[in-house]
């Protein structure tokens, strides 16, 4: 082989290899490329909440975790007085840790944002992308309890203390929770289990502002505007930076409505 034509086939080599990495490339940043999510349920959930949503994002070809917080779902015989937000925050940072997740986009629905929070805080450099879905926003040194509306706390914690025997929330009637009666919210009430109160009353410990300087999309649902999520609302709207959006859905649209969660969360990240 002459010396030219090694050197016209070595320079097409290197212009190929360089096609095959601007490829490369080009598929990592599709939008509908391969994403990680952590999906983190709300107050009386278990991450079986999560069933048809988890299972819209993998047809699409997502890795999609769905762990239960202490105390709930299939973890519920671990009740106790004990268990504090910061248990819930390592139950989701140790998941992190186990599967060795990174690049993640991490959810949280109603309760969930608490946790949520707190694990953005802490692994920040795992962490893609946020969605709070219609759910709380802790500061530093918040409470559940401090973000609900004034005389919502007092009004849990007597029914905890009459009906829960002071150690969980109870899980309230069919009429709080207004998505469509049918099989599928029985399915969801069958489901539902009373809350560990020591959640609600244990503070956040935040290093940095909730979002921890990361891409944040906040959805809310208003269909109808659940008046205890209301002031995370107000607060999510004034975050500098912060992507905003309203769903004109129920606070539990995951039930009979997955495909419109899965829609929103496979848009974003």
């Amino acid at each position: 082989m002459s010396v030219n034509r090694r050197i016209a086939l070595a320079g097409l080599s290197a212009l190929g290899a360089a096609a095959l990495s601007r490829g490369d490339a080009q598929a990592q940043a599709a939008p509908g490329a391969p994403k990680t999510y952590v999906l983190v349920h709300g107050a009386y959930g278990g991450g079986w909440i999560w069933r048809d949503i988890a299972a819209g994002l993998r047809q699409q070809g997502h890795r999609v975790f769905t762990p239960t917080q202490t105390g709930l779902g299939e973890r519920s015989h671990l009740l106790s007085r004990q268990i504090t937000v910061d248990t819930h925050i390592e139950d989701v940072a140790s998941l992190f840790a186990m599967e060795d997740l990174r690049d993640v986009v991490l959810v949280g629905h109603s309760y969930g944002g608490m946790a949520v929070t707190g694990v953005a805080d802490r692994l920040t450099d795992r962490v893609r992308h946020i969605v709070y879905l219609d759910a709380l926003i802790p500061e530093n040194g918040d409470t559940a309890f401090a973000l609900l509306p004034a005389g919502m706390a007092e009004a849990r914690r007597k029914a905890a203390l009459e009906q829960g025997a002071g150690v969980a929330l109870p899980v309230p009637g069919p009429d709080a929770f207004p998505i469509p009666a049918g099989p599928a919210k029985d399915w969801f009430m069958q489901r539902l289990r009373p809350h560990p109160i020591g959640t609600y009353e244990s503070p956040v410990r935040l290093a940095k502002p909730a979002g921890a300087g990361l891409p944040v999309t906040y959805v809310a649902y208003t269909s109808p505007a659940l008046a205890s999520i209301e002031p995370s609302r107000q607060r999510a709207r004034a975050k500098a930076g912060w992507h905003y959006r309203e769903l004109a859905v129920p606070h539990d649209v995951e039930v009979p409505n997955p495909e419109k969660v899965v829609e929103v969360l496979s848009g974003v990240g």
